[in-house]
């Protein structure tokens, strides 16, 4: 019982992050498919966030009543942004290059965040960067290798993999105007704005500790950022009406699973673990993308997506492995006690003589401390 429980604590976030791919894996499909139906992209943000808000709010108010901070205008101001950076800009511009691409192609995309964030970090001074050691040396190089995927899949979209597979089912459909480069774009853009995000968050949820309050206001506000947004490019009312179809389905899953329950499990291994560890299960969902695009719909994969995908991915665990080794060095930083002249002399108050010792700043003469 006791070993059970040990390792849930310890597998607790990994096995919360995995679910969490799981869901955006679903995503992907179950959007792109209603976009082939005629479900407008800035009415989608809008409306996914509006259900997510009204889901959450009752559970935050409840919940969180006790630990959550009182809201001020200026920390209203910095969820704001936060909310406009991970949810209204970021999304909007996400889900219309899914338009123009492939869902195969945006997920993989998704894997440049974490080198995104790290350069961003570096800019901001907030990341320590040292070239001397092996550490340094591999976020350098992997983030070099990360973008340079990036430039392959944007650049190169390549021939059609040969189709082995027909699938069980099809998402294509023939509202789709492709428009690689605009979507490659828009898709990058989208990626710079949530690496944005991911270090804001962190900040906010020291001044906000409380991530289901966090995760409402975000949803509630991008909502809202969203819906102007909306309806200054769609002019249309008629865009704005959803019938009982896959359209709504749409929305409800990715209101309540993806921008509610995943959105608050994020925020939780973030403040636990912090964003790299979040950002580090990103090529999970890419494989389990191609894997479901391949194999159940028949989707094709095109060379380009494929090549540059797995250089991202190679570029992205050399970034991660540079950063976990310099967590276990700072761990072992902090564990080195701190041997001054009063802890020597607070251990060696009940010896007398003379003894060897190399703590402190004190008398030594040929290694003796005089206690």
């Amino acid at each position: 019982m006791g070993f059970q429980s040990w390792g849930l604590r310890r597998y607790k976030a990994h096995v919360l992050m995995t679910f969490c791919q799981m869901g955006y894996t679903i995503l992907y499909f179950l959007t792109e498919a209603a976009f082939n139906r005629g479900l407008n992209p800035y009415i989608y943000v809008t409306y996914r966030h509006i259900l997510a808000a009204a889901v959450v709010w009752p559970f935050a108010w409840y919940l969180e009543r006790k630990i959550r901070p009182k809201m001020t205008w200026a920390l209203f101001l910095e969820i704001s942004v936060l909310s406009l950076l991970g949810v209204s800009l970021t999304l909007n511009m996400y889900f219309t290059s899914l338009k123009y691409t492939s869902s195969t192609f945006v997920s993989s995309m998704v894997n440049t965040v974490a080198s995104m964030t790290f350069v961003i970090a570096i800019l901001l001074r907030l990341e320590y960067l040292d070239v001397k050691n092996a550490r340094g040396l591999a976020k350098i190089l992997g983030t070099i290798v990360s973008l340079a995927g990036v430039t392959i899949m944007t650049l190169y979209k390549g021939p059609a993999a040969k189709t082995l597979w027909h699938g069980i089912g099809h998402i294509q459909g023939g509202h789709i105007h492709e428009n690689w480069l605009k979507g490659a774009l828009l898709t990058i853009a989208s990626c710079i704005s949530w690496s944005i995000w991911y270090i804001m968050q962190a900040v906010t949820l020291k001044r906000y500790p409380a991530q289901l309050s966090l995760t409402a206001w975000m949803s509630l506000i991008g909502g809202a950022q969203s819906a102007i947004f909306a309806a200054c490019i769609e002019r249309k009312p008629d865009v704005w009406i959803v019938g009982f179809d896959l359209k709504l389905w749409a929305i409800i899953y990715t209101g309540l699973v993806c921008s509610g329950l995943i959105i608050y499990i994020q925020l939780w291994c973030t403040e636990e673990k912090g964003p790299v560890f979040v950002t580090m299960f990103n090529p999970v969902c890419t494989i389990m993308v191609a894997i479901f695009a391949y194999f159940v719909f028949g989707e094709r994969l095109y060379i380009g997506s494929i090549i540059g995908g797995l250089i991202v991915i190679i570029g992205l665990y050399m970034v991660l492995w540079g950063k976990d080794k310099d967590q276990v060095q700072e761990q072992r930083t902090e564990k080195t006690p701190d041997v001054s002249n009063e802890n020597c002399e607070a251990i060696h108050t009940h010896h007398q003589g003379t003894h060897n010792c190399s703590c402190g700043d004190g008398d030594h003469s040929n290694g003796a401390h005089k206690v």
